[in-house]
């Protein structure tokens, strides 16, 4: 009986040390192929080679990917960086540990009709902007042309954009936020040409900031055990974000598998995906300083309302990609 106890100790002791690491992992948006990285590093099996256990959940217009962070609702959380260090700023000490998207998928679309043909001819227009932490490219490019965001014939006027392409099929806004890989497509499968519009990425203006990095709350890089699983968990992403780079017919049915809205279409996420993969090209998961220092400077750049007012401090780390990249 001794010996068949001493057994059953040693064999529930194996299992929990073989237990996997848990990890939660709060999207930005909901399910789609932006997020497609994560979701295929699950179904591939990436997570689990590296003893990991990841939820990924997804968000939605009623949740704050901040807020879930700093409640103890995740580990970790996906943001921009300027929605980032304006949270930081005001107080909440979150940090970039990773950054999977090298190039800015932000831009503007407007009607060509409009005789819009640059910056300059925003003035006296109607546009439409995402708010929740996203207005803050649009608002320091404005601030940096010396065009009001107040409106008048010298300003623009700011329609606050739901996630949807309306303002713009219904005429209530001259151009509209849209993302290469989602809305613009809206736009498209609405009936409109490409020749009926003209488009401004924030790339193109030298003005494009960092999207969809990883984050984490300060506090937790203390912990080294915390750290280990941080390291785990941006090589096995990244694994992820490069199969889907080179797959991405298969990444767009994983992220249509996870999808329990049952609201995407398979040629809507493989369009995402290939535009995606655009995105996420060139980046090994490691923050480019220098893209980083653009960001900076663009939202310093923001005249009398800057987005931030002083060059953050400890808002980015290298220590974990260093790691996971070894």
């Amino acid at each position: 009986m001794k010996h068949l106890l001493m057994t059953a100790a040693a064999l529930a002791m194996a299992t929990s040390a073989q237990a996997a690491d848990e990890v939660k992992l709060q999207l930005k948006w909901v399910t789609q192929a932006q997020f497609a990285g994560y979701y295929v590093a699950k179904d591939k099996g990436f997570y689990e080679e590296e003893n990991l256990d990841v939820d990924v959940m997804a968000g939605g217009p009623d949740i704050a990917p901040a807020q879930v962070l700093a409640g103890g609702g995740a580990d970790v959380m996906l943001d921009w960086l300027p929605s980032a260090l304006s949270a930081r700023e005001k107080g909440l000490p979150i940090v970039n540990i990773a950054q999977p998207f090298k190039t800015s998928g932000l831009m503007l679309t407007c009607w060509k009709d409009t005789g819009i043909t640059g910056p300059e001819d925003f003035k006296g227009r109607t546009i439409g902007v995402w708010f929740f932490g996203n207005e803050y490219p649009f608002l320091s490019w404005m601030s940096q042309e010396g065009i009001s965001t107040d409106g008048g014939e010298d300003g623009v006027t700011v329609l606050k954009q739901g996630f949807n392409v309306d303002p713009l099929l219904q005429r209530q806004a001259d151009c509209i936020s849209t993302m290469t890989y989602n809305e613009y497509g809206q736009v498209l499968d609405a009936g409109v040409s490409e020749d009926e519009l003209v488009t401004f990425k924030y790339e193109d203006q030298g003005v494009a900031t960092l999207e969809d990095g990883i984050y984490v709350l300060e506090e937790n890089l203390e912990d080294p055990a915390f750290k280990d699983k941080m390291v785990r968990f941006v090589r096995a992403s990244m694994k992820g974000w490069k199969y889907a780079e080179e797959n991405p017919d298969e990444a767009a049915d994983i992220v249509l598998e996870n999808d329990e809205s049952g609201a995407q279409t398979e040629a809507h996420q493989q369009r995402m995906m290939r535009e995606i993969a655009k995105l996420t090209a060139g980046s090994n998961g490691a923050l480019d300083e220098a893209d980083y220092e653009r960001t900076v400077a663009t939202l310093l750049a923001g005249g009398s309302d800057p987005v931030i007012t002083k060059t953050p401090e400890g808002a980015w780390t290298s220590e974990i990609t260093d790691e996971a990249l070894k």
